[in-house]
This record gives structure tokens, sequence and C-alpha cells, in this order.
């Protein structure tokens, strides 16, 4: 009886432990912003120049199609679902320059050219919750849940 009773427990932490990490995602630390920090102002990312948008998406790949007009961004605080090392392609219509930040691991960010029919594709090596957001309007677009 005792051992069930311990091995019942054991289950049940390691749920715990398993969903936790899931769930997680990074964390900035005091005094970091995503402003400020190392990967966001030296753009250590696989970050792309934007291309044609007849330039074919992958039909692997999750597309979420962003428009900046006149200082509004559409769509705002959407969610989408991806798993690890899928394909995920923003495409941009802008009528102002601005930089797109993906805060996720590698961390990605994109330059944006007040132009239509912009297009950038990343993909993210570690699961949990990635926000992407534009840097000058302070707008999140969308938060992807990415998942194993």
């Amino acid at each position: 009886m005792r051992s069930c009773a311990l091995a019942w427990l054991a289950g049940i932490a390691t749920v715990g432990f398993v969903l936790a990490a899931c769930g997680s995602s990074p964390q900035q630390t005091e005094g970091s912003s995503p402003e400020n920090s190392p990967s966001s102002i030296t753009g250590q990312s696989s970050a792309t120049q934007p291309t044609a948008a007849a330039t074919p998406v992958r039909d692997d790949s999750v597309v979420l199609d962003i428009t900046i007009s006149a200082g509004v961004v559409t769509p705002t605080n959407a969610e989408l679902d991806a798993i690890v090392g899928e394909p995920i392609t923003l495409r941009v219509d802008s009528d102002v320059a601005d930089q797109l930040h993906v805060h996720s691991v590698p961390e990605h960010t994109f330059t944006i050219a007040a132009a239509q029919k912009q297009t950038f594709t990343f993909t993210v090596d570690v699961p949990g919750r990635v926000d992407v957001e534009l840097h000058d309007l302070g707008s999140t677009i969308v938060t992807i849940q990415v998942r194993p």
C-alpha cells in the first residue's frame, strides 16, 4: 500500500514538472526590456529581407497577414498555434517603417519598410508562448503557442 502511494505521488510530481516546463516562457531579467535587450538591438536572428508576395509560402507554414495603416495595426493581441520547427510566415502591408520583434528561442528581428507585400518567415526551437511585437508602435500583434 505504501509503495502504491509513493508511486502515485511520484507520478503527480512528474506531471507537474512536465506541465511547468512546457508552459513556461522566457522571462526578462530585472532591468531588461525588449527595447534594450542585446538580442533585439543586435538583431541576432535569422532575419531575412522582405520578399515579394509572389514568393510562395510553404504549405506547412503558419501564416498571419498584418496590416499597418495610419498608425493602426491589424490584428492586435491575436493568438495562433504552431509546432517547434514549423515555419511561421508573417505577411506585412505597411505605410510606415517599423521593426517586428519575435520573442522566441532564437529571437528574431525583422525590419519593416513602408511597403506592401513583405514576407518574413522564421521558426521557433523551444516550446512556449512567443510574442510578436511592433517596436515603434509598441503593439503586440500575436502570441503564438508553440508546442513540441
